[in-house]
């Protein structure tokens, strides 16, 4: 059985937990299965970010750019603010072939969660 939650046909959604262990984030080795990416906007992702996500924007992917090489073949866990646009992407990408669910509640939940988020310099940083 899948730890990924589906609604009627869409891709799946997961807790910010899930996400955090299926990407090897709270895990001081690293690790996971999945690629977490980042589709808001850059200034939200300079602002703050998990760290080892990859960022694409909504508004890039939706233009037609691809994934980056590390990323492409690999679950992708899509997460941004709250939820919304981490949904959109989602569905776009299981369009186009990528196995992708997304993050209830984005980085807002990631944070309140305890997860680390870092700016574009590496330090402590806030979700935009």
């Amino acid at each position: 059985m899948s730890i990924f939650r589906r609604a009627r046909g869409g891709p799946g959604r997961v807790s910010v937990q899930e996400a955090a262990l299926r990407t090897g984030h709270g895990n001081p080795d690293g690790g996971g299965d999945a690629v977490l990416l980042d589709v808001r906007e850059p200034y939200e992702w300079q602002a703050g970010h998990a760290p080892r996500a990859v960022h694409l924007s909504l508004s890039a992917l939706a233009a037609g750019a691809g994934l980056p090489a590390h990323a492409q073949g690999r679950l992708l866990i899509v997460i941004c603010r709250s939820g919304n646009r981490s949904r959109q992407a989602a569905e776009l990408l299981v369009a186009r072939g990528s196995q992708a669910v997304d993050v209830v509640g984005g980085m807002r939940d990631w944070a309140k969660a305890g997860l680390s988020v870092v700016d574009a310099r590496g330090h402590s940083g806030t979700v935009a």
